[in-house]
């Protein structure tokens, strides 16, 4: 039998029930009246059947339950009447989680695939919440029975809990007010209704009860605290509230908030203030683009109107501008800028040697919370003959004075396809290698065709589908690699070659295996929700934290991690990861925030895409720029953001204004409502939801104003 008969059989089966129990009014049975009423004559048949009136009592009990019916309270109490505390305690125990447990199993089978799949992305911090604590919260709902059980039968059977784990915290969580019931039952002519049993005094002891869950959950944790610390002597007294260990975008932000609130701060750092992303990464690249992109307008200057341009330079010189470019905004990270701040900054190797205290030139210092900032570096894999070949990485391509004439790029996400494009534009014959089917893989393929068209334009090479199994030394610097693709060897000739392979948190050097701090299975540092490691006085934040490795997330991950060193215990705050952006700052560049077309598919999550093209844009038009499209998803039939794409000219700060909506709540009426300057590239985020309204324009209401102007003109 198909699932979805099944699930109407079942529904039609319950509905008849409950609507027989209605229909044939047999509430009236189940009243303290009738109880009285009929309390010897039962009694009677009980004496004369123990067991058999027991079991049919249940078997009443356990329907009444499955079905939601009311009345279990003056069954419960009946319980008590009829069978006495101890053999009513029992037999209600069970019914009753036997009864709640028939109602969670109905309601998995009917409803949970069809929440889950449509509410997945906002279930995930739920569900993963019941899969850890879900017997402790469950247990603090049913020791209070303030809340209806019915409905924490329904909510409970959407979440992953497991079917035993629900019945015998139900069991145990029903027993005290069982009991109340049940005891009430054996004076049954002091109760005039169910509602006396409960006092407002009785409800306030059941939700202090309903608190012991929870504080059990404090007290295993504190041991479980109590347990890592062991073997480690917690110093009396700190020199520093905080100490930040790396100064990159996570650590300098850390440090500054610290020093901001007047916290005494210890920054340590062994290389260079501003990290990867002033010295190697963001910074240098987006130097390098731009000097790039001048010496590609020059070659392109006829679709400027200007017949010939040339550009003379040398690689030398445009990575001297690199440089000078780094010099111009190391001030904003130096040294000297947070020493003003009051911050110890300590340009040395640190190493932790207790959960309170870092080793930093021959010197002990101590601290009450520790964060670590220690970011990322390349990623190399073992690929045979790597080894032989001088190949550079995004931390050392900057050394570069001669432009290679043949460049592989081993990698085609956003940093490979970011400096493939800037060396073909400088004039190397540049070749991406990709294992993937296309490039910038994560995101859909529409943009993923966007770029790869513009790349293969401008004389990129690009290789997708291929896996490199080995390089081969040619001698005089020049190699190959060796590629596996569709069962064949295919060799690709360099001059040099650039491993872009993607990033891997650094967490070696720095004293974490000695200590025991936990290492993820996908190499960062292991974190929980507040940023804390399995030690919980010491925070992780930035590349080496994850799960996104970019400059604003490592600063939004600051915020949280300094904030909770400093507060904790009396204050904490989950990092927020609802709302997160990025960008690939190729031309064209490709901006995303929320949900793409391919992750809403895999995800099950029903969308509606609208879609605007930026060849229509004026302002595109006139700065010859009328490449991309600017992609919406929303919910379908609202105007809510689910995700939003952007692939042209800026598409890095057009996508500030999708970016902004979806962290409050605004929807596409409120882009269309706002005022946009003309002529801007930021008029495609307005035409876009132009287009969305356009589809759902009210047909009906334009017939009938069509006959009221028609008839205005008569």
């Amino acid at each position: 039998m198909r699932p979805a008969l099944t699930r109407a059989l079942i529904l039609l089966v319950i509905a008849l029930l409950i609507g027989s129990y209605f229909w044939f009014d047999l509430g009236q049975y189940f009243s303290l009246d009738e109880l009285r009423a009929r309390r010897d004559q039962l009694l009677t048949f009980i004496d004369r059947n123990f067991f058999g009136m027991l079991a049919l009592y249940m078997a009443v009990y356990i329907v009444m339950a499955a079905l939601s019916l009311p009345g279990a309270a003056v069954l419960t109490i009946a319980g008590g009447a009829l069978f006495g505390l101890a053999a009513g305690t029992i037999a209600v125990s069970f019914a009753s989680s036997i009864g709640a447990t028939l109602v969670f199993l109905a309601a998995r089978f009917l409803f949970r695939d069809t929440i889950q799949k449509k509410f997945s992305k906002r279930l995930k911090t739920i569900n993963e919440g019941v899969e850890k604590d879900g017997a402790f919260y469950l247990l603090a709902l049913r020791l209070v029975p303030v809340f209806p059980f019915w409905v924490i039968n329904l909510v409970m059977a959407l979440t992953p809990i497991r079917t035993w784990t629900y019945y015998w915290v139900s069991q145990l969580g029903m027993l005290p007010a069982t009991l109340v019931y049940v005891n009430a039952g054996t004076q049954l002519s002091q109760v005039e209704s169910a509602g006396d049993i409960l006092s407002l005094e009785l409800i306030g002891a059941f939700a202090l009860l309903g608190l012991l869950p929870l504080i059990l959950r404090w007290v295993l944790r504190l041991l479980k605290h109590r347990k890592v610390y062991a073997g480690h002597d917690k110093p009396k007294s700190f020199d520093y509230n905080v100490i930040v260990l790396g100064a990159g975008s996570a650590g300098l932000v850390s440090a500054y908030i610290g020093a901001t609130i007047k916290a005494k701060v210890a920054l340590i750092e062994k290389n260079r203030m501003g990290g990867d992303c002033l010295n190697t990464g963001c910074v240098p690249s987006k130097a390098l683009l731009r000097t790039a992109r001048l010496v590609q307008d020059a070659r392109d200057s006829e679709r400027y109107g200007i017949k010939s341009m040339t550009a003379d330079f040398s690689l030398a010189d445009v990575m001297q501008r690199v440089r000078d470019v780094i010099s111009k905004i190391e001030p904003h990270d130096s040294p000297e800028r947070y020493r003003g701040m009051g911050v110890d900054v300590i340009e040395s190797a640190g190493r932790l040697v207790s959960p309170w205290a870092v080793q930093v030139d021959g010197k002990t210092i101590t601290a009450r919370s520790i964060i670590l900032a220690t970011g990322a570096e390349p990623l190399v894999p073992p690929i045979d003959g790597l080894d032989g070949i001088d190949y550079v990485t995004s931390d050392t391509i900057w050394e570069l004075e001669d432009l290679p004439e043949r460049f592989a790029v081993l990698g085609g996400g956003p940093i490979g396809c970011e400096l493939a494009q800037a060396f073909a534009r400088l004039g190397s014959k540049v070749t991406i290698i990709e294992m993937a089917d296309r490039l910038v893989p994560r995101e859909d393929p529409d943009a993923s065709q966007a770029l790869m068209k513009r790349l293969e334009a401008e004389g990129v090479k690009i290789a997708t589908g291929h896996r490199a199994s080995r390089f081969e030394d040619k001698g005089a610097g020049s190699g190959s690699v060796v590629c596996e693709r569709d069962g064949e060897e295919v060799a690709i000739e360099f001059d040099r070659v650039l491993i872009a392979l993607g990033r891997k948190a650094r967490t070696r050097g720095f004293g974490l295996e000695e200590m025991g701090v936990r290492i993820a299975n996908r190499g960062t540092i292991e974190t929980d929700p507040w940023l804390r490691t399995n030690f919980p006085n010491i925070y992780v934040c930035g590349d080496a934290a994850g799960p996104y490795q970019f400059t604003h997330v490592a600063s939004h991950q600051a915020w949280f991690a300094s904030v909770n060193a400093l507060l904790a215990p009396f204050w904490s705050f989950r990092v927020d990861y609802r709302v997160i952006p990025w960008a690939t700052f190729t031309e064209p560049e490709v901006a995303r925030v929320g949900l793409s077309e391919t992750e809403a598919a895999e995800q099950d999550i029903d969308y509606d895409v609208t879609r605007y093209g930026i060849d229509d844009l004026d302002r595109a038009i006139a700065d010859s720029a009328d490449e991309g499209f600017v992609k919406v998803l929303t919910e379908p039939g609202k105007d809510r953001i689910l995700g939003a794409t952007i692939v042209g000219a800026h598409a890095g700060e057009l996508i500030a204004e999708f970016i902004l909506a979806m962290k409050h709540g605004l929807g596409l009426n409120k882009i269309l409502g706002t005022i946009h300057i003309y002529p801007t590239m930021n008029e495609a985020n307005k035409f876009a939801a132009g287009e969305w309204k356009k589809a759902r324009k009210p047909e009906g209401a334009l017939k009938l104003a069509e006959r009221f102007f028609a008839w205005r003109r008569s």
